[in-house]
């Protein structure tokens, strides 16, 4: 099978694809444009585990770009596929939405409360609007409307015609057994959900009843489901004969003329390839086991005088502190969600950084500090020419696309910085921009709209993901009797921090502070290394920063010191401390 091969290797993989895919597009089309291709079915929230089947694609389509050659990424809506379940957590649906069961996506109504005229249209316009914002351009093909304008008539003539070279292909997996009984260890039910994909994997691959293989499956007349079975077909005058189980409806078409159906999953797909000369396509692991539809379809294709595109399987993407995802489960995170918390380039950059057969997580809990440190130090790396060559390919690949670098934020301000302010000023932005612009008081923000749009992801973080008994609330009056109890060398310690205040009003002089007022206590120089210092010194700073977060805030833990002691500001940090 022509799949690309997974390097070891921590270069840029996507130079790699583009190499591969440039020079397979010359030896296939010379001359003509390069197509690479997603596919993505509306039949749920489209989550960030579907988004791997665009970034992938357009990750290599962008490189091929910018080597000056035309390329067209093309986005396969699947909306023509049937209404499988009633997916759990969408609002304004409820189990009624059951006698929709085999309808089109097209024909099924979007939930209560949508702009949009159908249910494919609500989930497609969600994903539309974030590929806008990712920067991701693409040529997007509405099965639905391809099917019922007649434009793959030809192809379904010729598939009905090929129907037995078809179900010999086909044949050839039937009997074997399922790739779960060779399992080593037992999937739990998420890992069983995600490897369901959209359901496109798991459809039947057409009629084998006394009839005959058939390859194409109508919507019925009468109640628009795909609950049909073909009872009789004529290849000389076309002439199908279908009937109903739903419905028991039943009737006679001439399929040259007929456009209310469509090719079972396994055929459609490779279809597609030879139909639209697509040279590069991923696909997940639903799609790339023994028997399933990547494999088989790379026989069926050549039915259609076309050859399977290359390109690796890629692997789960997960968000920390949950199950892999699966669009059937209710409540999974999006790529509009991703981008409510993280800037685009964030987002890019998760994608950009692994190849596709390695899994790797988003982050929607407190880690998604940590990635925006990463992110922070690799920027800086980047500037100072410090970065490894791959992982400047990595950062490049997520600031901008061939057509210009993304929009960003001015003064891209730490993550965790911007994610305690938001939190102590709980929505006060005259309060939030005092303690912004103190930060650094040798050049000070002038302006909130500098830090945006970073300072407004990391609001809403704090707003929609950290739980309330986790949020921090200064206290409003002193701990009078936590003040009485405490030993001289607490007293000490806070009198040094209150001495030390105004000289060190800034990020950079409160921290040094703070970490200084135990070791000057312990005998040391404020500016003495860890390497210099005992590691008594580590505990003494550690209990030293609960009592002023107990002071403070009531709490053992809160926000980085300095920023909480600038939001709080110098008078009120003196009153809560005792002075």
């Amino acid at each position: 099978m022509p799949i690309v091969a997974q390097s070891t290797e921590t270069a840029d993989w996507v130079s790699r694809f583009a190499d591969d895919v440039i020079e397979e597009s010359e030896r296939r089309a010379p001359g003509k444009p390069v197509v690479v291709a997603s596919g993505l079915s509306p039949s749920g929230p489209i989550h960030l585990g579907n988004l791997r089947e665009v970034m992938t694609p357009h990750l290599v389509a962008d490189e091929i770009r910018r080597r000056g050659y035309r390329v067209r990424h093309l986005i396969s809506w699947d909306d023509y596929d049937r209404y499988r379940k009633v997916p759990a957590g969408i609002a304004g649906v409820d189990e009624s939405w059951a006698e929709h069961i085999g309808k089109p996506l097209t024909s099924v109504p979007a939930p209560k409360g949508s702009a949009h005229p159908n249910w494919a249209e609500h989930f497609k316009a969600a994903m539309v609007a974030s590929l806008a914002e990712l920067g991701v351009e693409f040529d997007g093909i509405s099965q639905t409307e391809q099917y019922t304008s007649g434009v793959y008539r030809e192809q379904i003539l010729h598939a009905m015609k090929h129907r037995g070279d078809i179900d010999a292909i086909l044949a050839q997996y039937r009997t074997k057994p399922k790739a779960a009984e060779k399992q080593q260890k037992p999937l739990d039910e998420a890992e069983l959900e995600a490897e369901e994909g959209s359901g496109a994997a798991s459809e039947d691959d057409g009629s084998s009843g006394s009839a005959g293989y058939f390859p194409y499956k109508p919507f019925c007349g009468n109640c628009e489901k795909d609950l049909t079975t073909v009872t009789a077909y004529d290849d000389d005058s076309t002439e199908l004969t279908y009937a109903c189980t739903a419905c028991g409806f039943s009737e006679t078409v001439r399929l040259s003329e007929f456009n209310r159906g469509k090719l079972v999953w396994k055929v459609d797909w490779p279809m597609r390839w030879a139909y639209e000369g697509v040279i590069f396509e991923p696909s997940g692991v639903d799609h790339s086991s023994p028997g399933s539809s990547f494999q088989v379809g790379g026989q069926i294709v050549g039915i259609f005088g076309g050859k399977q595109p290359i390109g690796p399987m890629y692997a789960f993407v997960g968000i920390s502190g949950m199950a892999k995802m699966s669009s059937s489960r209710g409540g999974v995170p999006t790529p509009a969600d991703a981008l409510k918390i993280m800037e685009p380039q964030l987002l890019r950059w998760l994608y950009a950084r692994r190849r596709p057969n390695q899994s790797f997580k988003i982050a929607f809990d407190q880690e998604i500090q940590r990635l925006y440190d990463e992110w922070d130090k690799l920027a800086a790396k980047v500037a100072d020419g410090s970065a490894l060559p791959g992982d400047v390919a990595a950062y490049t690949r997520a600031v901008g696309t061939a057509a210009g670098e993304l929009p960003k934020t001015r003064r891209p301000l730490p993550y965790r910085t911007l994610a305690s302010v938001a939190d102590i000023t709980a929505g006060h932005q005259d309060q939030a921009l005092r303690i912004l612009s103190e930060l650094d008081p040798a050049d000070p923000l002038g302006s909130l709209d500098e830090a945006r749009p970073r300072y407004d992801r990391a609001e809403a973080w704090i707003n929609t993901h950290v739980p309330a008994d986790q949020r921090t609330i200064v206290r409003e009056e002193p701990d009078a009797d936590l003040l009485k109890s405490l030993d001289e060398p607490s007293q000490q310690s806070i009198r040094l921090l209150l001495d030390g205040l105004q000289d060190h009003w800034s990020l950079d002089g409160l921290t040094h502070l703070v970490y200084g007022v135990p070791k000057v206590q312990a005998g040391f120089s404020a500016d003495a290394t860890p390497k210099e210092l005992p590691p008594e010194i580590k505990t003494a700073q550690r209990s030293f920063f609960a009592l002023l977060y107990h002071l403070l805030v009531g709490r053992d833990t809160g926000p980085r010191l300095p920023t909480l002691l600038l939001a709080v500001g110098q008078e009120r940090v003196r009153a809560l401390l005792g002075e």
